[in-house]
């Protein structure tokens, strides 16, 4: 489907991170529907389970099977009121996980049309790493990056050089 090329920066930036920490024959459970990344993850040989949808905040039983190793995160921990829970009860030894960082030049992510696709949390890299500490796990890897956005003004300029997202492997401690 993408033979080697993807549609987004940070989608080659995350499966960099992967490959190097997990191999083919470990089960993912990635927490979210399946999405582009997903797909490219099974494209490169990874087994991959997506939650149903459900809010992680109510109903975390997807996350209580032993049949997985690592559990992926990218921009689900945002949407959470409660992401420690759900961090503290993954049932797996490795976790590949991204969320967008708070900007001092832009409001919190809210979607007008969706009310789902809504950020409780922006997170700055030292509270997400606390996040991550608090809830048992040890960041072996991490690397934050901007997202720059093809229009023209103050605030697309500073994207261009502000990070804009976290993205870290941790191992269960």
């Amino acid at each position: 489907m993408y033979e080697g090329r993807y549609p987004k920066k940070r989608y080659k930036r995350t499966l960099s991170l992967v490959k190097r920490h997990l191999s083919a024959s470990e089960h993912i459970l990635d927490l979210g529907v399946p999405n582009p990344f997903t797909e490219i993850l099974k494209t490169e040989g990874y087994s991959v389970t997506n939650t149903k949808g459900e809010d992680l905040d109510i109903d975390r039983a997807a996350l209580a099977s032993a049949s997985y190793q690592a559990v992926t995160a990218f921009e689900i921990m945002e949407h959470l009121l409660n992401p420690f829970s759900v961090l503290s009860e993954l049932n797996a030894s490795k976790l590949f996980i991204s969320v967008p960082l708070k900007l001092w030049f832009a409001q919190a992510y809210r979607s007008k049309t969706d009310p789902r696709d809504r950020h409780y949390h922006e997170f700055e890299p030292w509270q997400f790493r606390w996040l991550l500490e608090k809830s048992g796990w040890i960041i072996k890897e991490e690397e934050q990056f901007s997202h720059p956005v093809k229009k023209f003004g103050f605030r697309p300029i500073l994207r261009l050089f502000t990070p804009r997202y976290l993205l870290i492997y941790a191992e269960r401690s």
